[in-house]
């Protein structure tokens, strides 16, 4: 599995990737990192991956705004891609696991409230997102040739097909 990322815009993935030990019931799983800094080199990273190897498109601006390059450079040499933004799977990658981002901009608007009627940003707390979100490709799924176990699919949130 790689996960691509920009350490200009991203530079805690470095530290993930320090701490980050397979569990041993993952011990198949090997992680790499791929640092990108041009769509060259996302190009690149992605014509040398293998079919069953696997990208985690990270949570990274520089990833979200590439995103068309990474999706089209992975279908082109058949490598399943996994995000935490289902905007990835509408638009053709494997899967998601992440925050659902149209949750986090409604609650956020009762802080806009807040702020208007004149509190202080500074006297609020922070908040993490509540409600997470499983989505799956199948379309995607079968270009790839990969078969995806119903109990799975039972999980998600939203199939796409």
């Amino acid at each position: 599995m790689t996960l691509m990322y920009n350490p200009d815009t991203a530079p805690f993935y470095e530290r993930y990737l320090r701490s980050y030990k397979p569990s041993p019931q993952q011990s198949s799983v090997e992680l790499t990192a791929a640092r990108v800094k041009t769509t060259d080199d996302v190009e690149q990273v992605i014509a040398g991956m293998t079919p069953d190897a696997g990208l985690v498109a990270a949570a990274d601006v520089y990833i979200i705004r590439n995103r068309g390059v990474i999706l089209q450079k992975a279908a082109q040499h058949r490598v399943p891609v996994i995000s935490p933004y289902r905007q990835f799977v509408e638009e053709g990658s494997l899967m998601s696991y992440g925050p659902d981002t149209p949750d986090i901009f409604r609650r956020c608007a009762s802080y806009v409230d807040r702020i208007l009627k004149g509190e202080s940003p500074g006297n609020l707390p922070a908040q993490s997102p509540i409600k997470y979100e499983l989505v799956v490709n199948l379309k995607t799924a079968k270009a790839l040739g990969l078969s995806v176990r119903e109990p799975f699919l039972l999980l998600a949130d939203e199939v796409i097909e």
